[in-house]
């Protein structure tokens, strides 16, 4: 083990964040925080790190482990290169191989003890040289610099002139480079796109040490992760296997603990009804056994309500009309800007109800097609034309469409004059905008929030063709899946730019590569355009051309979440398995359970019948020893007492039948 977090709590303002957080690490292990914004999992991490420090609890290390830690933002302020900045992370290294080359000239000029002695000395630098493998220091950056996107010509760029999303990749490579036994990651593909991704992937996968990531990049933690540590209402949860398996068993778990909720209220509200009988029966005896079960109540540690399943937001996306079945036709699409040509000569086709995703490298112009299309950017040559009775409507991950100096109920109200203020409300109250919160200024929103007042004005408009630019930015895994169903089931048409495999995966018809200047197109979702990239690229650009690789890509498939190995049709062959050989019995078990809870409540009824009347007839005879005429009647007298002392031992009797039969 080489990191234990045990017991940790942290609050912020009288607010918990985390409640008995605790998890462990094994070395090589691979392990993903996940969680919905605000869960808490950046506090985790800087309690890990070190840069906050617990209410309660500790983070322990094995001896003499050394981890990086990468954030989210970095600002890395220097006159370095990238080469020079990444150099610096094998500066011991290239000092010892200088210390070598030096030793080598000395050599030439010594004798006797001193040449003895310096060839020892050389003997060791070189072999702390080869154990740290210090022969392939450039070809290491080098590797890395490419893999996290930069080409060789822009080594030279100088890291003050970079872009935020520049910076942090740097700093990415830096962390690689120092090879910690154990690398946390903050969010790292945020910065990267699909081929870097790629590469991250497989470095990661056969990096030989331990690594922890905060992501909301499923597709990623599906490629890397053997174990998920989940963040939620306060609590840290670990389950074994990477995203798909953590969503299978999540769903389990949510049942199991649904069922526990369910079973003990029903458990609380059945021992309050039995203590709430007992008293009634107004015996010495029987308000003891209330009292004595009302102590074991207040005994009980009572379960939490658990969360429903996506109950943060809920999104219904439907065209107010149908369109043509040609939506657009684009010829001859051209853009440069300055002497840097995006594409030129572009030709596509999208018809009524297809999912199409643009892909592509960084800077190649995805979203620029899409500002282009929405008339946002001109084009330098080409045609547009949209079909019949198309509507558009555009989700811009910039939020041009957003008035920062409005509120949110007044950039709905003002966008949609015809809507009440119930409706506004209960339309940002789905995308978790509740109370005051609709009084907020669109300027003083994070981006996330912002993408939802986005979406909401989406939801809302009459469009039937949907044009989205990175619509899963700033969502967390929840907000992100919620989305992916209400466009899978949308029945318009949808284009739209994605970094998100996940979501492209689950949502795509079609796919649209922009590489090379060109479009290359492939029917089907991600997994299928993994599948033939290969080849495709080979045929057109010739063998070389790829970045990525089959092995790098494609998740579990919907029909193998279940049965996790299996394919689509073994699968439907162990759900038919499944229920030829359990179905009968379990039908069987479920009759006579039903059976038996019948059998009970009649007996129970049957009881508490009997009770009643005995209770009546002991009132009536109470009665009737007040009366002076019976005091008088000795025979009478001495029959109503026999009885009711007879009536007290079977009541006696029916009292503890019923508590029994109420346990």
């Amino acid at each position: 083990m080489i990191l234990s977090v045990h017991g940790l709590n942290k609050s912020f303002d009288g607010k918990d964040i985390l409640r008995d957080a605790s998890f462990h690490m094994e070395k090589n292990e691979k392990a993903a925080i996940v969680g919905i914004n605000g869960a808490g999992k950046t506090t985790l991490i800087r309690l890990i790190i070190g840069e906050l420090t617990p209410d309660d609890g500790e983070v322990t290390f094995a001896r003499d482990i050394t981890f990086g830690y990468l954030a989210q933002n970095q600002n890395i302020d220097t006159e370095n290169s990238i080469y020079e900045e990444l150099r610096k992370v094998k500066s011991d290294v290239i000092e010892l191989e200088e210390n070598i080359r030096s030793a080598e000239e000395d050599m030439k000029h010594l004798q006797g003890d001193e040449l003895t002695k310096l060839l020892d000395r050389y003997t060791l630098m070189n072999e702390e040289f080869k154990r740290r493998e210090g022969f392939s220091w450039k070809s290491e950056i080098l590797g890395v610099a490419r893999g996290l996107g930069f080409l060789d010509e822009e080594l030279s760029k100088s890291i003050k002139n970079l872009s935020g999303g520049q910076k942090t990749r740097v700093a990415l490579g830096k962390l690689l480079l120092q090879n910690p036994d154990l690398i946390i990651l903050d969010e790292p593909t945020n910065h990267l796109d699909m081929n870097s991704i790629r590469w991250l992937e497989n470095y990661l996968r056969g990096y030989r040490g331990a690594v922890l990531i905060v992501s909301h990049d499923r597709y990623f933690l599906d490629k890397i992760a053997d174990k998920v540590i989940e963040v939620e209402n306060c609590r840290v949860s670990s389950f074994a296997g990477n995203y798909s398996d953590y969503a299978v068993k999540k769903e389990q778990k949510r049942a199991i603990e649904w069922n526990a909720y369910v079973r003990q209220q029903a458990e609380i509200k059945h021992q309050e009804e039995v203590i709430a009988k007992l008293k009634s029966f107004n015996r010495e005896k029987s308000i003891k056994r209330a009292e004595s079960r009302e102590k074991m109540l207040d005994k009980i540690e009572v379960l939490d309500k658990p969360a429903d399943v996506n109950d943060s937001m809920r999104i219904t996306l439907k065209p107010s009309c149908e369109s043509g079945t040609d939506v657009l036709t684009v010829e001859g699409l051209s853009k440069s800007f300055g002497n840097e040509k995006l594409f030129s000569g572009l030709d596509f086709e999208i018809k009524k109800g297809e999912h199409v995703a643009i892909i592509g490298d960084n800077g190649t112009g995805k979203t620029t097609i899409l500002k282009i299309l929405n008339r946002a950017e001109d084009m330098d040559e080409g045609r547009i034309t949209f079909g019949t009775k198309v509507q558009v409507g555009y989700y811009d991950q910039e939020h041009h469409v957003l008035h920062d100096e409005k509120t949110l109920f007044q950039e709905i109200s003002d966008a949609y004059p015809t809507l009440n203020n119930t409706e506004i409300r209960n339309t940002l109250a789905a995308f978790l905008f509740t109370g005051d919160d609709v009084f907020k200024r669109i300027g003083d929103l994070s981006g996330g929030e912002k993408g939802r007042v986005s979406l909401a004005k989406l939801m809302l408009s009459d469009a039937n063709f949907l044009i989205l630019d990175e619509p899963t930015n700033h969502l967390d895994i929840t907000s992100k899946e919620i989305l992916e169903a209400a466009i899978s089931g949308y029945e318009g048409t949808v284009l739209y730019v994605s970094h998100d495999r996940y979501f492209i995966n689950k949502t795509a018809t079609r796919i649209l590569d922009l590489n090379h200047g060109s479009l290359i197109n492939y029917i089907g979702n991600y997994d299928y355009y993994i599948e033939h990239v290969d080849e495709r690229m080979s045929r057109l650009f010739g063998s070389g051309s790829v970045p990525g690789s089959n092995a790098q890509a494609g998740i579990m498939s919907d029909g193998s979440y279940k049965y996790a190995g299996m394919s689509p049709d073994s699968a439907d062959e162990a759900v038919s398995d499944d229920k030829k050989s359990g179905g009968s019995q379990d039908w069987k078990a479920q009759k006579q359970a039903q059976a038996e809870k019948r059998k009970l409540e009649v007996a129970i009824k049957k009881c508490e019948d009997e009770i009643a009347v005995l209770e009546k007839r002991d009132e009536e005879i109470t009665a009737a020893l007040s009366d002076p005429e019976v005091g008088r009647d000795l025979s009478r007298l001495r029959k109503l007492t026999d009885e009711q002392n007879d009536i007290a031992a079977k009541l006696s009797e029916l009292y503890d039948r019923w508590e029994k039969l109420n346990s």
